[in-house]
């Protein structure tokens, strides 16, 4: 899950920043599509550094930190990637129908907030456990 994470960070990394370049070089004149584009990469690139984040954290040992962790990493790794995918490819010119996929990447990536809020508050309970043993 952890390798799968890291390389959807670097494809959401490297998807935001040449849409960025597309959108300095290429849709100049097409306000609507640059603008699609830039709020693709606005949440694309954070998010990307995000998963590489939670890529390269080390496995809790208790179930339910480990649990919260890969819930996490799985939601804002589909949410970014219908996030911001759908609107670069809408910037590309795609049917407007494909834009009913952007609100539920961002619920996704919302929900990959909370539960990574669920994972910090697991792992705090997981510390404050072994030490007490």
């Amino acid at each position: 899950m952890r390798r799968l994470w890291i390389v959807v960070a670097g494809l959401n990394g490297l998807a935001a920043v040449a849409v960025g370049a597309a959108v300095q070089h290429v849709w100049t004149d097409d306000t609507p599509r640059a603008l699609l584009a830039e709020t693709g990469v606005r949440y694309g690139l954070p998010h990307a550094a995000a998963l590489l984040a939670l890529g390269v954290l080390p496995i809790p040992t208790r179930k339910l930190a480990r649990g919260l962790l890969a819930a996490a990493g799985g939601s804002l790794a589909l949410g970014v990637t219908l996030f911001a995918g759908t609107l670069y490819i809408l910037a590309a010119g795609a049917l407007p129908e494909l834009m009913l996929a952007v609100p539920v990447g961002g619920s996704l990536m919302i929900l990959g907030w909370g539960l990574l809020l669920a994972y910090g508050a697991a792992l705090g309970r997981e510390r404050a456990a072994s030490a007490h043993e």
